[in-house]
């Protein structure tokens, strides 16, 4: 198992989320842009109870688990999100460990169609029972301010045409536990 310097600051990263009205057009726009398709990921995501930012445990079947801890401020514009990933080779136990000590808020089920484009990544996602999002992430290194990040960012919005109606200022796990369908997120 890998994990990272505990001392070290946390890694960071400029997100933009929205709904996804027109997937097959996302599809496209993609393409046009040049970004590298990469393999289609299947993710379930668990949700711990946690008295700051947010804790779960990414399952990919196949693939290796990781536990995500990350902090991000809940608004539509492009923010800044802060995290630590550590991987694990057993997620059973961990999870288990895990839902004994905290307790579970809620699991996410997705399915993600991945580009990267100029470093980026882009997200098209399709989660159960809530609809199909998009989601934009900009790694930054350590020593950015975090401003070349953020213009990516518009300028990958710009270029999908995101509608303001259609930002989402909250996390996969907050829509799930509000019941809200993608279609109701942006009322």
């Amino acid at each position: 198992m890998r994990t990272e310097d505990p001392l070290a600051p946390a890694r960071r990263n400029i997100e933009l989320k929205a709904r996804d009205p027109d997937p097959d057009r996302s599809s496209l726009v993609c393409e046009s842009l040049g970004a590298k398709k990469r393999p289609d990921l299947v993710q379930r995501d668990t949700y711990f109870h946690v008295p700051n930012g947010r804790l779960k445990l990414r399952e990919e079947p196949g693939g290796v688990a990781h536990l995500i801890g990350y902090e991000r401020p809940n608004r539509t514009e492009e923010r800044e999100s802060r995290y630590r990933i550590i991987e694990t080779e057993n997620p059973t136990e961990l999870k288990a460990a895990l839902t004994d000590a905290l307790g579970v808020v809620a699991i996410v089920a997705k399915q993600r169609r991945l580009f990267l484009w100029e470093g980026a990544r882009i997200h098209l996602d399709r989660v159960e029972m809530l609809g199909d999002f998009i989601e934009f992430e900009a790694i930054a290194p350590p020593d950015s301010n975090l401003s070349s990040e953020e213009s990516q960012i518009r300028g990958l919005r710009n270029a999908f045409s995101i509608a303001e109606a259609d930002l989402i200022d909250v996390s996969y796990c907050d829509l799930a536990l509000a019941g809200r369908s993608v279609e109701e997120s942006s009322l």
